[in-house]
């Protein structure tokens, strides 16, 4: 049976949207996040080398990092499905770009926001350039296509979301200048299987859809 470790408030929500998107049979494990540090639980942290979410479990395997997981499931249970489009799909090299682009440029940008504010600093000027070039190309894909992949949604929404919408639970982040975000974040929340995954994962918690 696959499981999915999901530390509240965290980036695995992911890999319980796409189960949903997928329709797949798994088993949910909550975790609440210590209420001292904030981290992950004990618990949680005996799961992984690395201490943190997201972490499944599938027989005997234990498998970290967001993007190696969304991979290996769709690999695994879902090698045909239309959100991974092919080499030969128009959009596949889109795709492409932004499911890495996710965590590699988009995800550390965050985490440089969240460490400078922790320790009271500002962000130096080059950071901060990178994370509004960021944004603004965000923006600008958004007025071209309806997703990040292009003509339909693909796994790279799904690794997109969570930095667009929960992650902003941890800073001041506001959109109301950015209106094709926001368009897509409604198209995003109209979607039955995000907001069965956010039900499941994030009982009580309001998606940051605006």
């Amino acid at each position: 049976m696959l499981t999915i470790h999901h530390l509240r408030i965290s980036q695995s929500e992911r890999i319980v949207w796409l189960a949903e998107e997928l329709g797949l049979d798994y088993d949910l494990k909550l975790y609440d996040r210590d209420p001292e540090t904030r981290l992950a639980p004990p618990e949680l942290k005996a799961l992984h080398p690395m201490e943190i979410a997201p972490v499944i479990t599938d027989g005997d395997l234990v498998l970290g990092e967001s993007g190696a997981i969304v991979e290996y499931i769709v690999g695994k249970y879902a090698p045909d499905t239309a959100l991974v489009p092919g080499p030969d799909h128009p959009d596949f090299a889109d795709h492409l770009y932004w499911f890495h682009f996710a965590n590699a440029t988009f995800m550390t940008n965050g985490m440089m926001q969240i460490a400078v504010a922790a320790v009271g600093a500002e962000m130096p000027p080059p950071l901060a350039k990178r994370v509004t070039n960021a944004w603004q190309q965000i923006e600008r894909r958004l007025g071209e296509a309806d997703w990040f992949g292009g003509s339909a949604l693909t796994t790279a929404d799904i690794m997109m979301v969570f930095q667009l919408t929960t992650s902003r639970a941890f800073r001041d982040q506001g959109i109301d200048h950015l209106p094709n975000l926001r368009a897509y974040l409604q198209r995003i929340g109209a979607r039955e299987a995000y907001r069965r995954a956010m039900a499941r994962a994030e009982p009580g918690f309001t998606p940051k859809l605006d």
